[in-house]
């Protein structure tokens, strides 16, 4: 993507590849620990395949909902995901990478923005927000 804004974050979890990438594609357990801190998520649509729709509604600590829809594009079982948010802001293009790490894996996020003021004004809030995440699929892995 041209006149792109890329933020990449990546963390080693100590279980096996599989269960960090079923994390994500059950979405029992991926409606657990997705978001930064605080929010909560009811997933109405989960098609884990090209072309394939995630409907998600998070819901912030204060009560507010926010309902985003995603596009699944390219899926390799148990090792990638690109998916595209379309909305309701930012629309963006998310890479998930699943590798094994030692005795562990290692999940790779590769987010991409087309680059506005707006998503230079958030890059750095995107960034901790994605930490954050990490630290609730760590939590939840346990």
């Amino acid at each position: 993507m041209a006149d792109a804004i890329e933020i990449i974050n990546e963390r080693d979890f100590a279980v096996d590849r599989q269960t960090l990438y079923a994390a994500f594609a059950e979405p029992a357990m991926l409606a657990r620990w997705w978001g930064p801190h605080g929010f909560t998520n009811r997933i109405t649509a989960f098609d884990l395949a090209p072309g394939g729709q995630w409907l998600i509604t998070m819901t912030a600590s204060n009560g507010t909902d926010f309902h985003n829809r995603w596009r699944f594009d390219d899926i390799v079982d148990g090792a990638y995901i690109r998916a595209v948010h379309l909305e309701p802001v930012h629309v963006f293009t998310l890479e998930m990478r699943f590798e094994d790490a030692g005795s562990g894996a290692r999940l790779s996020w590769r987010m991409l923005f087309k680059k506005t003021e707006e998503t230079e004004a958030i890059r750095h809030l995107l960034k901790a927000a994605n930490e954050q995440n990490f630290d609730r699929l760590a939590a939840f892995l346990g």
